[in-house]
């Protein structure tokens, strides 16, 4: 497929976003007026630029408010319209977005504004520049695509069709299944952006929250398909109006934009096998969803703080790897990784996650098709490689090939360790994430696009210093469970684990049992307080007694209508704290109503 992107969705001057863009491996931009009004080279020398760079400068945009009005405003129209075509000469580009009129229009008449249409295509062809009409979601009279066609039907000009822009079209709700009446020919250009769900004005939802896709809430992938079973052979064009996209690296988001276009093209192939018949079209190799937890890595100057954790909490010393100063602890299924190479100065952190999947070549072909960055990590000849790629908060994440039994084949580098001892825990539970508040769409991609994880859930939780939204990702299952958590922007700084810590989960098969044994070990968990166990009282039907345990071994506490989850918490030790869960039945949460009490404890420490 080819690819463009408006100029509007990155940082930065035009000429930076057009190396950006160039980085990221687009065939083509859109130029966006108000960014070439402000750049101090003339539209030759941008068009230069362009070149060089291999780009195409495939639309100009916008000309707002063209159609719908008097006769005397017209001619104001025409006149503008002719000093744009001349600039677009000089740029090189044959291609104008008109916007329905949203601010000048007077008569709401299909036979009105398709004449202005007409005239403004005879004046356009006189320039070699083509008209691709759009409909805006707040346009005054027109604001549907199936009424932009009927007026560019009645056109009936050979310099004069439609952009459809998904924002625009599913933003309203608009059926798409008209998308199949416009022949394809007519269809000059079309934009594409996702977005959340949300109850607002549909112009500030439309300036400030779009999304690239695969990101959002909208169908986009049928959206596509159906303007693909149409035949549209043009750019496929990302135009996301979002603030954080505008502050952040130009580059890095020009990345993350092309990656999430590599994502649709796949999505889209799948749902069209048969009826696209086109080559440029392809599928990303074939990879499911990661099948488990194979370890999960912390890394700090000095790891001792930890291992003495984990040894109150049960987990057995397996040893040190015979070339590098790591070490590992085990406690059922459960592998935990404590790493003190090449971390001088730094406070323990969750560095690294490894994934179980089960066909670690797909997913890293599946990986460079993406182009994300790549982890390194030196290894041996005798030693097991494992690749990796580095999420966008700087997390490495590695897959191997999940074993058919028993452990995998890496553990067997470590050394001198001691015997595997019995103990509640059984596996990883989950790993909590937290994101920089700039990162949080981009990794939502990485995880789907790349290892096939879903959005499960999303929430808010209160904090002390605010909100703390969380997005969960999962594959089909439960085997691999990640919230990803956003600290208030107050908070996010350029590492996010300095204000809202990171943590790792593990499941337990009797939690009451670990906590009482780690007691005896000297283990002192994160206090609860008094309050909290007053309010689980007063919202479930428990006994005193039971609330008096829960009291006493500092548990949290949830139920709803699947089953029961009961846990406990670690202090943090420098950016990272774990957490011992217990899921009765089918509980499929994480404990929501214990977090903001969690958050208000770590934040008195």
């Amino acid at each position: 497929m080819r690819t463009s992107m408006a100029t509007v969705c990155i940082s930065g001057t035009l000429a930076d976003k057009l190396h950006a863009c160039a980085d990221a491996g687009f065939d083509g931009v859109e130029i966006f007026e108000p960014d070439l009004l402000a750049a101090p080279e003339s539209p030759e020398e941008i068009a230069a630029l362009a070149g060089r760079l291999g780009l195409a400068l495939d639309l100009y945009q916008p000309m707002r408010d063209v159609e719908g009005v008097d006769e005397p405003a017209f001619a104001a129209v025409l006149r503008r319209a002719e000093a744009k075509f001349r600039l677009m000469n000089r740029l090189g580009i044959d291609l104008v977005l008109c916007c329905s009129n949203v601010a000048t229009a007077t008569i709401d008449d299909d036979a009105v504004s398709a004449a202005q249409l007409r005239r403004l295509g005879d004046l356009a062809r006189d320039y070699g520049i083509r008209i691709a009409f759009e409909a805006l979601a707040w346009g005054r009279f027109v604001d549907d695509y199936r009424r932009a066609w009927r007026i560019v039907e009645l056109a009936d000009h050979p310099a004069v069709g439609v952009c459809l822009d998904s924002f625009h079209i599913l933003s309203r709700g608009h059926d798409t299944s008209a998308i199949a009446d416009i022949p394809s020919e007519r269809i000059f250009f079309v934009q594409l952006a996702d977005a959340p769900r949300l109850s607002m004005d549909v112009l500030s939802w439309s300036r400030h929250h779009r999304l690239f896709p695969g990101e959002g809430d909208f169908d986009l992938v049928d959206f596509t398909a159906r303007i693909v079973s149409a035949g549209y052979t043009g750019p496929w064009s990302l135009e996301v109006f979002n603030d954080t996209f505008r502050q952040t690296d130009a580059r890095r988001t020009a990345r993350h934009a092309r990656r999430s276009l590599r994502w649709l093209e796949d999505a889209v192939s799948r749902v069209l096998p048969d009826a696209v018949g086109r080559d440029d079209l392809t599928m990303l190799p074939d990879s499911a969803a990661p099948s488990g937890v194979d370890f999960v890595e912390i890394k700090a100057e000095d790891t001792s703080a930890v291992e003495e954790l984990l040894g109150q909490l049960g987990f057995t010393s397996r040893g040190r790897h015979r070339t590098k100063p790591v070490t590992l602890w085990t406690a059922g299924n459960a592998r935990l990784v404590l790493n003190e190479q090449h971390a001088r100065g730094w406070e323990p952190r969750l560095a690294a996650v490894g994934l179980e999947v089960d066909d670690a070549e797909a997913v890293d072909l599946r990986m460079d098709e993406l182009h994300v960055p790549r982890a390194y990590r030196r290894t041996y000849a005798s030693e097991e490689r494992l690749d990796g790629a580095v999420a966008p908060d700087g997390t490495e994440v590695y897959w191997a090939q999940a074993a058919d039994e028993g452990e995998p084949a890496w553990v067997a580098e470590f050394e001198h360790g001691e015997p595997e001892r019995a103990s509640a825990v059984v596996g990883v539970d989950h790993v909590s994430l937290s994101q920089p508040w700039q990162a949080i769409e981009e990794a939502t991609l990485f995880y789907t696009a790349g290892f096939a994880l879903r959005v499960d859930s999303s929430t808010e939780v209160p904090g002390p210093q605010g909100l703390v939204a969380s997005r969960v990702l999962g594959a089909p299952g439960g085997g691999v469970r990640l919230p990803l958590n956003v600290a208030p922007p107050i908070l996010a700084g350029e590492r996010a684990g300095a204000a809202l810590p990171q943590h790792v989960a593990f499941a337990c098969s009797d939690v009451r049992a670990l906590a009482r044994s780690a007691r005896e070990r000297g283990f002192v968990p994160l206090a609860m307080p008094r309050n909290y166990y007053d309010d689980l009282a007063a919202r479930f039907e428990m006994t005193d007694a039971a609330v008096d345990e829960l009291r006493e071994l500092h548990l949290g506490y949830d139920r709803d209508h699947a089953g029961e989850y009961l846990h406990f918490y670690t202090r943090t030790i420098g950016e990272v704290f774990l957490e011992f869960v217990e899921r009765v039945d089918d509980y499929a949460g994480y404990g929501a109503g214990t977090a903001p009490v969690r958050l208000s404890a770590q934040g008195r420490r």
